[in-house]
């Protein structure tokens, strides 16, 4: 038990397990651990009641429980909250709260499952490298990947704050948790296994990772996968996200196929409509061809402005598409699944990204914190 003391927040039951051996306790602590960190969320031994006080002291040696700071929390009109963490080396990221009924607009929306539903969207890097143009979390640049222990306790700290039952979890914050798979895999498998968030409730949302994507299939993930596409047109999709140029749209139809067969489950495609870029008969006409290569269902996403991160050149110019609603029907008439995302949250820079960057997510040092209990 020499040296410093391990963190357990992140660590499996396996490796709870493990720990619990290596000093010295019999291996079916590690599971009480496990349940105690994860299921109950405890943030200290002390709260630990059914373990006896030499096994609490020993582990108050041994190792500690190191979460994340809050540093603010915002509640728009709709219900929905935005926090934002510091991290251990002065980072920031932010998670969203979004509560039921507030998923999608219109009356196809009104029975569907996600309406009933209390979603907490995760963050999984700090920063993202892949530079959407119309995501704000691009501009901040990259610092580094998550890890588990940092996505899980984002959930933890949000569950106890919400202080009701979180239902869904998607990794739809910052970065690209296709691009953190080992550390995003092992989350999936705690908030599984020690959360009570079933695979299926539990969303993966990529740019495009195309390899990555390949091997949710082939590892049999249970987990849905979601794409951020925005167009089906090569040449349309590479301005707007660069990650095209890495993996073009025939590599990821590829990907997808895979995924698919291997899967049998549906892919969420998530699609902004942009004024005069990706709205005309061409896009949209492409937008069908490609969504009939597997079963899908496609979210119309609202677009939140980044005009006040300073942005240039084609993400200055964005502006949301007047054709729309006509674009929506176009696709149902096209036998697709249209569901029509709203607004949630604009009121406190709700999208992916827009508070850490006004309040700097990448600078390190010290920062006001708030109470989330």
């Amino acid at each position: 038990m020499n040296g410093a003391r391990r963190n357990l927040l992140g660590l499996s039951r396996e490796e709870l397990v493990e720990f619990a051996a290596s000093i010295g306790e019999a291996r079916y602590r590690g599971t009480q651990l496990f349940h105690w960190l994860y299921g109950r969320g405890v943030t200290s031994f002390g709260g630990m009641t059914d373990l006896g006080k030499a096994f609490r002291e020993r582990l108050s040696v041994a190792s500690t429980i190191e979460g994340l700071t809050p540093v603010a929390v915002r509640r728009s009109r709709d219900g929905t909250m935005k926090f934002l963490f510091m991290l251990g080396d002065g980072a920031r990221i932010e998670s969203v709260l979004i509560p039921p009924a507030s998923a999608f607009v219109g009356r196809e929306a009104a029975h569907d499952d996600e309406q009933k539903r209390l979603t907490l969207c995760l963050s999984t890097q700090v920063g993202c490298p892949l530079d959407c143009v119309f995501c704000a979390t691009g501009t901040m640049g990259y610092l580094r990947n998550l890890s588990a222990g940092e996505i899980v306790d984002q959930f933890l700290q949000i569950r106890r704050a919400a202080g009701r039952k979180v239902t869904n979890v998607v990794f739809m914050g910052m970065g690209e948790p296709l691009m953190n798979y080992d550390n995003v895999m092992r989350a999936v498998e705690i908030l599984s296994a020690g959360a009570g968030i079933a695979a299926r409730r539990i969303v993966i949302s990529t740019a495009g990772w195309a390899p990555h994507i390949r091997r949710l299939g082939e590892e049999g993930r249970t987990v849905k996968l979601a794409l951020s596409l925005h167009s089906a047109v090569e040449a349309t999709r590479a301005r707007l996200m660069p990650v095209t140029r890495k993996f073009g749209l025939a590599e990821l139809r590829s990907a997808l196929e895979r995924y698919y067969r291997a899967t049998r489950r549906r892919v969420t495609y998530e699609v902004i409509f942009f004024d005069g870029i990706n709205d005309t008969e061409e896009e949209i006409s492409a937008l069908i061809r490609f969504a009939r290569v597997v079963p899908c269902k496609i979210n119309v996403i609202p677009f939140h402005s980044i005009l006040f991160t300073g942005m240039k050149g084609i993400g200055a110019r964005l502006r949301p598409s007047r054709r729309q609603s006509e674009i929506v029907e176009q696709l149902r008439k096209a036998h697709l699944t249209v569901m029509v995302r709203s607004s949630a949250g604009e009121d406190i820079e709700g999208a992916c990204g827009q508070l850490a960057v006004r309040e700097g997510a990448l600078r390190r040092g010290p920062a006001r914190t708030v109470s989330l209990s």
